[in-house]
């Protein structure tokens, strides 16, 4: 019996022992509230689960259970009324009454402060479907017949891989909305729909549940004498030590033969299969994509098909089997800290939903002998490249001004909302022209999580190793290690100088001289009073130059050496998009940095284990059309 099974096992005992020492029927308790009764019923639950308790566990590990919890009670709401969800109106007592059970096992665990669900959250679904006529009208008949003739049994071993593949097909192919706001997400539509497949005369089952749902109950014969149940405890002490005994043979051969790959299997399993991540997948609905798709939508990861590299690994544009193109940021670190940049990246990108931030579409994990050790995430595919693209690469026409505008305005808002919009707040640390990535339209999309930092409320500035590009970090946290969000706020004005005039963070004079920083080029010229000077004279469509003047200073305020003159990306949103008038830009010190390769040394002997970039570009690229970092 694997830990996962017996965890599981463990933990809906408890709860369902619990709930059993009620009276009160769970229709009474939904009926509750203001609002129309939930047609929902939760003695489903009981039925299912044969009483089984669980442990005391973590938060997130128990909002995982009470969600798939609902998904199952949904399940056999869909097999009785064809609708995945109850009526809007019934949210209020469906949610008041899902409170009032989870009170029964778990006393003061609120389901708003603790797992942060909303009322709402518990009638809304997917792309507007609430029926089973909807949701097969979205499928194809072949593949609709595909899911019910692998799907329409009992799902036990293959039988449920079969079922479990086909439902990933159309969950990666046909329901890929939005889940944002709601308990039961896109993925979860497929899963409710096949419980009620040649089941519709009778309630779901433990088996049904245990593939779709991911969640086993062992069976307890409680009406068994106590011989009975010392000769099984003794039946089942053999059998497990049996297995013990096997399973250590078997790891000690695997051992000696397969080192390395036994290795990596178990940073793997120690890594990624935790409560932590098995929470967030529930929690963000992320959608997990077979190697097999993967391979497909990138033509065996085809060299062609290569948009953009770094100290991670490749990353590949691909078509998904609906004809969506993403991008797939495939990491090639084995090591300890390489599994950690993926599991911290994908994370940090799960937990934000922004206009102007890169969208995640899931990801793929693989461990095995045959597909080898992968570890991959797809995001949204931007077809217009990055903003280094267009202004350093010469990649089709001069961006006009109204565009540069609002690419400023909209990664300003990505920037603020990170800062602001989500707790913990998270500082990006890696803002330059190559992570602000363009769509068709080119709106602008922040990207590249990679070295982002959640920064816990209350925190004035976080202690860290410097990491970032040379040009874009902060004086402050190049030289002291210090980091808050102001500091994204200086790497935003050192970009918004190079969208404005066209040069890099750091300009090549001439092999005689050291280079020069474009903040300090840029204040010389303010200083002179040649402030239109630094707008690029070859941009079409350049604006009235009160506004040109306007967006130079707001550059310059952002990138000032001193931390406290800095505005926060909320006060740069308003600068940008509105008349409110410029603070006083204070006086600014001598060129800070006169000497690049000193700057280099003063951040080495900082922190030995830096990740210090002096690229620009970010990573070396192919101009096919589209690029990621």
């Amino acid at each position: 019996m694997s830990p996962k099974l017996l965890f599981f096992i463990i933990v809906f005992h408890y709860i369902f022992v619990y709930i059993s020492s009620f009276h009160i029927p769970y229709r009474t308790l939904l009926q509750t509230g203001g609002s129309a009764s939930c047609p929902l019923d939760f003695n489903v639950l009981r039925a299912v689960s044969g009483g089984l308790p669980p442990p005391v566990v973590d938060t997130p590990t128990r909002c995982g259970y009470i969600i798939a919890g609902v998904h199952i009670v949904e399940a056999e709401y869909f097999r009785l009324n064809n609708s995945f969800i109850p009526p809007v109106d019934s949210a209020e007592s469906c949610f008041q009454g899902l409170q009032n059970v989870v009170n029964e096992f778990m006393p003061n665990f609120d389901l708003q402060s603790s797992c942060g669900f909303n009322p709402t959250w518990i009638v809304q679904g997917c792309l507007n479907i609430t029926n089973r006529t909807e949701f097969e009208s979205v499928l194809p008949v072949d593949v609709l017949n595909d899911v019910i003739l692998r799907c329409n049994s009992s799902l036990n071993g293959s039988a449920c891989s079969d079922c479990s593949s086909s439902l990933q097909n159309i969950t990666s192919s046909y329901f890929t909305g939005d889940s944002t706001g709601s308990i039961t997400s896109c993925r979860d539509y497929g899963s409710i729909y096949a419980a009620s497949l040649g089941r519709r005369d009778r309630p779901i089952d433990r088996t049904t549940v245990s593939c779709l749902f991911s969640l086993d109950f062992a069976r307890f014969d409680r009406a068994g004498t106590s011989s009975d149940n010392k000769r099984r405890r003794i039946i089942i002490g053999v059998s497990v030590g049996s297995s013990v005994v096997v399973c250590l043979l078997v790891i000690l051969l695997l051992w000696r033969k397969l080192r390395r790959n036994l290795r990596l299997q178990n940073r793997s399993e120690s890594g990624l299969v935790l409560p932590r991540f098995d929470a967030m997948r529930r929690s963000s609905m992320l959608v997990k994509f077979s190697f097999k798709e993967i391979e497909v939508a990138t033509n065996n990861f085809s060299i062609d098909n290569v948009i953009g590299s770094g100290g991670y690994g490749n990353v590949y544009k691909g078509v998904l089997l609906d004809g969506s193109e993403v991008a797939f940021k495939r990491f090639k670190k084995l090591s300890e800290d390489g599994e950690n940049d993926f599991m911290h990246e994908l994370e940090v990108i799960a937990s934000v939903r922004h206009v102007n931030l890169v969208a995640l579409r899931g990801y793929c994990t693989v461990s095995t002998k045959h597909e080898g050790y992968q570890r991959i995430i797809i995001c949204d595919l931007m077809k217009n490249g990055s903003l280094y693209d267009h202004l350093f690469a010469s990649k089709g026409e001069k961006l006009s001004w109204p565009v540069r505008q609002n690419i400023a305005l909209g990664t300003a808002k990505g920037l603020a909302y990170l800062h602001y919009g989500v707790q913990p707040a998270i500082i990006h640390r890696d803002i330059k022209a190559s992570n602000i990535l363009l769509d068709e339209g080119f709106e602008p999309k922040v990207a590249d999580f990679g070295l982002a930092r959640f920064s816990p409320d209350g925190i004035t500035h976080l202690s860290t190793g410097v990491a970032g590009t040379i040009g874009y970090v902060s004086p402050e946290y190049a030289l002291y290690g210090q980091l808050n969000e102001k500091s994204d706020v200086y790497s935003f004005g050192i970009v918004l100088l190079e969208l404005l005039s066209g040069k890099k963070a750091v300009m090549a004079v001439n092999n005689d001289e050291p280079p020069i920083i474009l903040s300090d080029w840029a204040w010389l010229l303010v200083g002179e009073n040649r402030t239109l000077d630094v707008i690029d004279e070859n941009i079409p469509h350049l604006g009235p130059p009160e506004v040109l003047k306007k967006y130079v200073l707001i550059a310059l305020i952002c990138s000032h050496p001193k931390l406290s003159v800095r505005p926060t990306m909320d006060q740069v949103v308003k600068l940008l998009d509105s008349d409110a008038p410029l603070p006083v830009i204070p006086e600014r010190p001598v060129s800070l940095i006169a000497d690049l390769n000193a700057f280099e040394q003063s951040l080495s002997s900082f922190d030995s284990g830096a990740y210090l970039s002096t690229s620009t570009s970010g990573y070396s690229r192919k101009y096919n059309g589209s690029s990621h970092s």
